[in-house]
């Protein structure tokens, strides 16, 4: 029987409650874990999207002899160990050569999980350019209508999100998008190319926008895929009611995301409704007599 024991030190004390459950949880991390019999492309596939993801990633440069898609034990170990939610793993052999296998967990159990085949590798130092610093948070670009039709690859887009978007920023600053990640679906194939974004003199204020590749990129193919069920995903993108928004009542926003709002008064008796005075506008004498009825008797004239 599992027994919870209090922690002795301060130190065992912060560290639980830093993996305690929070309404605003950490930035995810990511291990990244090479197979028992990787080879040299997979081990810079890994070393590379490293240097991409890195604070936010934990490398594992120990060969570990799993296989996920029967296996995954050993993978919610390393969760709970490393207390990441994503991860990588890499392995190659004759069936499945250059092999990645990408996955995110919910409460340390496997959620989704997506082989992918490397058929073209170009890494960060083939690529003769200069690099963004470590941290960079990087821009997502998708294209192609598979990501939007096809549930896997949909699924897929949701789980490339997850591992590339890094921390929540309140707010942005031009000069810091400078890092563009393209996930491009055609043909059966997922094609990925990184570019590093140089802003030029354009002689107004919107500078003029370039970009130039900077590595790594792959050609990857969609292999066996392992996808949580409705239920199971609908969990697990369930909010706290703290977080949820407050509904406004008699609030509406149209397409374009303007805010109307209803008012509810009294009705209003538009005959005591006090008018602007015009001497254009003042009724005659014969006017009010005739509204009265008749004309009015003379008044005696006093001695």
């Amino acid at each position: 029987i599992y027994c919870y024991r209090k922690p002795k030190t301060k130190r065992a004390k912060r560290f639980l409650e830093k993996r305690e459950p929070k309404l605003k949880e950490n930035t995810k991390n990511a291990m990244l874990i090479k197979g028992g019999n990787a080879n040299l492309t997979v081990t810079e596939v890994l070393k590379d999207i490293y240097a991409v993801k890195k604070p936010f990633a934990v490398l594992y440069k120990k060969k570990n002899i799993t296989r996920p898609f029967e296996d995954q034990t050993s993978l919610e170990f390393f969760s709970k160990k490393s207390d990441c939610s994503l991860f990588l793993f890499g392995s190659h052999n004759k069936k499945r050569p250059n092999n990645l296998i990408i996955g995110r967990m919910f409460d340390y159990h496997v959620l989704d999980m997506i082989e992918l085949g490397i058929e073209k590798f170009v890494s960060l130092k083939d690529v003769k350019n200069s690099k963004c610093p470590e941290g960079t948070k990087p821009m997502l670009i998708f294209a192609g209508d598979m990501f939007d039709v096809n549930e896997e690859y949909r699924r897929l887009k949701s789980l490339l999100i997850d591992f590339f978007r890094g921390p929540s920023v309140p707010s942005i600053r031009l000069a810091g998008l400078e890092y563009v990640l393209h996930f491009t679906a055609v043909d059966g194939k997922i094609y990925m190319r990184s570019y590093k974004v140089l802003l030029k003199k354009s002689g107004c204020k919107i500078p003029r926008i370039e970009l130039e590749e900077m590595g790594p990129s792959l050609d990857l193919v969609m292999r066996r895929t392992h996808l949580a069920s409705d239920d199971l995903y609908k969990l697990s993108l369930k909010q706290p009611k703290a977080l949820k928004p407050k509904k406004k009542k008699n609030i509406s926003h149209d397409v374009f995301g303007t805010t109307y709002g209803r008012i509810h008064m009294q009705k209003q008796d538009l005959g005591k409704l006090q008018t602007r005075k015009m001497k254009g506008l003042r009724k005659r004498p014969a006017e009010k007599s005739a509204e009265d009825g008749g004309l009015s008797p003379k008044k005696p004239k006093s001695a």
